[in-house]
C-alpha cells in the first residue's frame, strides 16, 4: 500500500534530515551534509506529490449504487432458495430445479425457503459447457500426473457433479498511477591488474493513466478464491443481460460478500497490474526495487454477475476431491492424491542414470 506521508531522510546515510535554528540550510547531523532548502523542495517534491495523491486514493470509493437491481415480484415468486442443514450453504435456482444434495458437503437433505432482499444479477455468462464435457476434462486432467495411484485413474467415477452459477462483483476502473523505483546497473572492467566492478544507482519515476475491464472477485464466502481465481479468465465478452431462463436446470449461488467487502481485493488487482505495466517500462538494468507508488481511483463502476461454473466430486480411500471447470471455456482445477510410492521410485531410477537426468525428471514428476 502507498505512503501518504514522507519522511525526509539524508540521501547520503539515510538519517533523518532537520532544520536547525539559525541555519539557512537543512542538514544532517550523523553525516554533516548541507541542503539548500530550495534543493531539498526539488528532491522530495516527487515523494509529497506521490503521498497526496495516496491520500487521495484512500477517500475514493467506488460507485456500487449501480449494480444489481431489485426482483420483480413475479421473478421472486418463481425463485426459490434451499439451505442445507449440514453446512449451512444456501443456494438458489427456479421452481422447475429439484436440489438433489448439497454440492459443498454432499447432504441431501434440503430446506426450501422464499428469498428477499437480495439484489438481481445484472449480467450472466450462459453455460457453454456440458455435463459430458466437464466429465471427459477431468480425464484429461488426470493425465500427465505420473504420482497419481494407479487404482485412483483406474477405477475413478464421479460421485457428484452439479452445475452452478456463481456470483461475481466485476470492477470497471480508470486510474491514475505513480510509481517510483530504484534501479541498479553494473558494470564490470579490467583496469590494470585489478577488476573494476562499478554500480550506478537511479531514481526512476513513471507515471500514467490506465483503464481496467471487469476485474473479477467472486461473491460467495463457500467458494474458494484460490480456485475461482484459478479457473479465470472468463470471456466477458459474451456477458447477457440476466434472466432467469437462464437458471432453468442449474443452481445459483446466492452472494454472500458484498460488492463493498470485495472492492479491497479489485483495488489490490488493480494495484499491482498498475505498477507492474510501470516497471516493465523501467528498462536495461540489472535490478529495480519499488520504493513508493501510489494509484488514484477516478471512476469505479461495480456490475453484479453470474457465471458457469460444474463442479464436480470424486472420492478415494474415503476421502472426498473436488474440482471446478470453467463452464465457459472448460478449464479445470483441484487437488489430487498422489502415491507416495512413487515419489520414491522415479527419483531413484533418476539417479542410476545420471545427476542432470534425476533433475530434469524430479522437477517434471514433482
Amino acid at each position: 500500500m502507498a505512503n501518504t506521508s514522507v519522511s525526509y531522510k539524508c540521501p547520503n546515510c539515510g538519517a533523518p534530515l532537520s532544520f536547525l535554528p539559525g541555519k539557512t540550510t537543512v542538514s544532517c547531523e550523523y553525516c554533516g551534509t548541507e541542503f539548500e532548502v530550495s534543493a531539498i523542495e526539488e528532491m522530495f517534491q516527487s515523494q509529497n506529490e506521490v503521498a497526496t495523491a495516496a491520500a487521495e486514493a484512500q477517500q475514493t470509493k467506488w460507485d456500487i449504487a449501480g449494480a444489481g437491481d431489485d426482483w420483480l415480484p413475479a421473478e421472486v415468486s418463481n425463485l426459490q432458495a434451499f439451505t442445507c442443514s449440514s453446512c449451512g450453504a444456501e443456494l438458489v435456482c427456479d421452481e422447475n430445479t429439484m436440489a438433489t444434495e448439497c454440492v459443498y458437503c454432499g447432504n441431501p437433505t434440503m430446506i426450501p425457503k422464499r428469498f428477499d432482499g437480495k439484489l438481481k444479477p445484472d449480467m450472466v455468462i450462459p453455460f457453454k459447457k456440458t455435463k459430458a464435457d466437464a466429465v471427459e476434462a477431468l480425464k484429461n486432467f488426470y493425465k500427465g500426473h505420473y504420482l497419481l495411484p494407479d487404482n485412483f485413474t483406474e477405477n475413478n467415477r464421479v460421485e457428484a457433479i452439479q452445475p452452478m452459477y456463481v456470483p461475481f462483483w466485476l470492477f470497471d476502473s480508470k486510474i491514475d498511477s505513480h510509481a517510483e523505483f530504484k534501479a541498479k546497473k553494473v558494470r564490470r572492467y579490467d583496469s590494470g591488474s585489478m577488476i573494476v566492478t562499478e554500480t550506478k544507482f537511479y531514481n526512476c519515476q513513471r507515471s500514467a493513466k490506465m483503464s481496467f475491464e471487469k476485474i473479477p472477485a467472486d461473491g460467495s464466502r463457500k467458494m474458494d478464491d484460490a480456485y475461482m481465481e484459478s479457473i479465470e479468465p472468463f470471456n466477458y465478452s459474451e456477458l447477457v443481460p440476466f434472466s432467469t431462463a437462464y437458471l432453468t436446470g442449474y443452481l445459483a449461488d446466492k452472494y454472500d460478500v458484498t460488492a463493498e467487502e470485495c472492492a479491497a481485493r479489485a483495488d489490490k488487482r488493480v494495484e499491482n497490474s498498475a505498477i507492474e505495466v510501470l516497471k516493465s517500462s523501467v528498462k536495461d538494468f540489472n535490478s529495480v526495487e519499488l520504493v513508493n507508488s501510489a494509484v488514484v481511483k477516478e471512476v469505479g463502476k461495480v456490475i453484479y454477475a453470474l457465471v458457469p461454473v460444474w463442479i464436480l466430486t470424486t472420492r478415494y480411500n474415503d476421502k472426498p476431491y473436488t474440482f471446478m471447470m470453467n463452464g465457459q471455456t472448460g478449464k479445470v482445477v483441484g487437488s489430487l492424491p498422489y502415491d507416495s510410492g512413487k515419489a520414491f521410485k522415479y527419483p531413484a531410477i533418476a539417479a542410476l542414470a545420471s545427476m542432470p537426468v534425476f533433475y530434469i525428471l524430479a522437477s517434471m514428476f514433482l
